[in-house]
């Protein structure tokens, strides 16, 4: 299992981390926490000296509620960044967390490697083409609305049900179109309350029958902190519990803040797969 990044064949049936750098100043544990160059690159050095596969970078906030900003907003808080880190450090993967197609097209541009689309190309229909015509990875989300309304939307008849029918949906689509390297993220958080995200996780083995990699977003989420008390500043040992059950459950790549320890979490889980 497999994807093409840069001519890189990188290789998924062995467990990767995906570290965050956020540079919205509302994200809902690390908003605002890089205030200059030297501090995003600092961030980036441990996460890459952590040994996270690829940098997952995102200017627009997909949280609850959060703020819309416009594409020009966005561009203007990415495509410094995305240069700074790409001269700093050459080899780097970056993945953009965007669903806007012109946003994607302008980071593959300046040297990020992976489209990371919480809509799965629902709030833009150019992204999915825009993709196809970048021959690039392509993570798509399952998500319902947008991030100011997904939380009114949490009603499903069979949660993993309806997530297995719209990711079959938007695989065809993209195929169709002819992207090859697809990565599926059922959206921990995302339009599901605390009791789904549960279900989600215990039943994520379920879309390996897609038979593409998977990824698990559940760093210090509301899931976790809401459950145990607390914020999500007091959640990396639950992230860390939960990522584990992740990887037992077949998670290809953990999306995460604190690499370190997601990076343990795979290698003590492998070391358990293989004794």
């Amino acid at each position: 299992m497999t994807i093409n990044c840069k001519g890189k064949l990188i290789d998924l049936s062995i467990p990767k981390v995906m570290g965050i750098l956020n540079l919205t100043p509302d994200s809902f544990y690390d908003g605002g926490k890089y205030k200059n160059d030297n501090e995003i690159l600092s961030q980036v050095y441990m996460m890459l000296k952590n040994e996270a596969s690829f940098i997952d970078i995102g200017a627009y906030s997909s949280r609850p509620n959060a703020e819309h900003i416009s594409e020009s907003h966005e561009l203007k808080r990415l495509l410094p960044i995305i240069a700074l880190i790409v001269e700093e450090f050459p080899e780097i993967l970056i993945s953009i967390d965007t669903f806007r197609s012109n946003v994607a097209k302008q980071s593959i541009e300046v040297g990020a490697a992976i489209i990371n689309d919480i809509s799965a190309g629902q709030l833009d229909q150019n992204m999915m083409l825009t993709v196809a015509e970048l021959k690039v990875p392509y993570v798509m989300m399952h998500m319902k609305g947008t991030p100011q309304n997904m939380q009114q939307l949490a009603n499903y008849d069979y949660l993993l049900k309806d997530i297995l029918f719209y990711f079959s949906k938007r695989i065809a689509e993209a195929k169709n179109l002819g992207i090859t390297d697809l990565i599926i993220d059922p959206g921990f958080g995302f339009a599901k309350n605390i009791k789904q995200n549960f279900e989600l996780l215990n039943q994520l083995d379920l879309l390996k029958n897609l038979e593409l990699p998977i990824l698990a977003g559940i760093s210090r989420k509301s899931m976790i902190y809401k459950t145990l008390g607390g914020t999500a500043q007091d959640a990396l040992n639950g992230t860390t519990v939960l990522n584990t059950i992740a990887l037992q459950k077949g998670a290809n790549i953990l999306r995460v803040h604190d690499v370190k320890e997601a990076v343990e979490a795979i290698k003590l889980t492998n070391q358990l797969s293989h004794s």
